[in-house]
């Protein structure tokens, strides 16, 4: 399995309020060529949260075959979904929390499972605006598409 390196930051300008999300992926060819691809987007209404979903989802749908991906994230609702095991509990308790409440995104939780579909992967969380350089970028990237929907 190809290993690839996924980055990913999202934000929001209000909470809700105008968002974007930036993606890196990277992987080393059998030659030992690395390859990166940048990735952005945003929406006009969103949440901080849904930009950070927003960034992995992107980066494992444009994973065209089968990898063992290491997604780097800044994001504790993302990265505690799945190292804590909350999203095995919310599908197993019919997508509510332990509040007994529906979990919120559910959308995109669903589609990023789905996107992993086929992966194997690991998250590890990084602390935000720490100079980490690859989340520094994705922020920058993340930002850049909020501010563009700023009205």
């Amino acid at each position: 399995m190809q290993e690839v390196w996924l980055f990913s930051d999202g934000s929001s300008r209000g909470n809700p309020g105008p968002g974007g999300y930036g993606t890196i992926l990277r992987f080393t060819d059998s030659k030992g060529v690395v390859h990166e691809k940048e990735y952005s987007g945003g929406e006009s209404e969103t949440t901080n949260n849904r930009m950070e979903l927003m960034g992995v989802i992107r980066g494992f749908e444009e994973l065209k075959k089968p990898c063992r991906v290491h997604v780097v994230t800044d994001s504790q609702y993302v990265a505690k979904a799945f190292n804590e095991g909350w999203l095995s509990k919310w599908v197993s308790n019919g997508w509510k929390g332990s509040d007994k409440k529906p979990v919120k995104n559910i959308g995109l939780w669903q589609r990023l499972q789905a996107a992993m579909e086929g992966h194997e992967y690991e998250f590890e969380w990084v602390k935000g605006h720490a100079g980490h350089p690859e989340n520094e970028r994705c922020d920058r990237l993340a930002t850049m598409e909020a501010d563009k929907l700023i009205p």
